[in-house]
């Protein structure tokens, strides 16, 4: 299946018709700052804002993450323009050993391995940087999330910071 994304100035919703690719996983840029806010408009208007808190979504502080950096790495997965994900890896800037990964899928690009395709990326990125494992948190609720989550080899505990969360660990294979 192929998927193909407006203009970002039309919007951020994707088409997913056929139509001719450009998958990119790409560096957040100051470039692509008002379309990551737009791709978190319509994350926040699905009502699943509350399964992805790693940062404040709000046009200030997306335009301020374009704008980044540090050690910390933001992508989007971007095609024709359009957001289709975000993933990030963060915690570095702070010290840790052990990132933390977040991704974010548009909700109508959902089901199309987008987000095992930034997982990937991500856990590859990270090992290219000297990690470990990585580690990330997920709601309760997130049933999709957490499938996934496992299907990779995330090892899940509780989160003895918030009650509806899970903290998952997952070792990262070195070459």
């Amino acid at each position: 299946m192929s998927a193909t994304v407006s203009n970002p100035a039309e919007g951020s919703t994707p088409d997913l018709s056929c139509g001719p690719l450009a998958l990119e996983i790409v560096r957040l840029t100051p470039s692509r700052g008002m379309a990551l806010h737009r791709f978190f408009k319509d994350i926040n208007a699905s009502g699943d804002s509350h399964f992805f808190r790693p940062h404040a979504t709000d046009e200030e502080a997306i335009l301020k993450l374009a704008e980044y950096t540090g050690q910390d790495l933001h992508y989007v997965l971007v095609d024709n323009g359009g957001i289709l994900g975000y993933g990030l890896l963060r915690g570095w800037d702070e010290g840790y050993k052990v990132p933390s990964l977040g991704i974010a899928v548009h909700p109508s690009a959902r089901g199309l391995g987008i987000g095992r395709m930034l997982m990937v990326f991500l856990h590859i990125t990270a090992c290219r940087k000297g990690a470990e494992k990585v580690r990330l948190r997920v709601h309760l609720g997130n049933d999709k999330a957490m499938h996934l989550y496992k299907s990779l080899g995330y090892i899940f505990e509780s989160d003895s910071n918030d009650v509806e969360y899970l903290v998952g660990l997952k070792q990262l294979k070195h070459a």
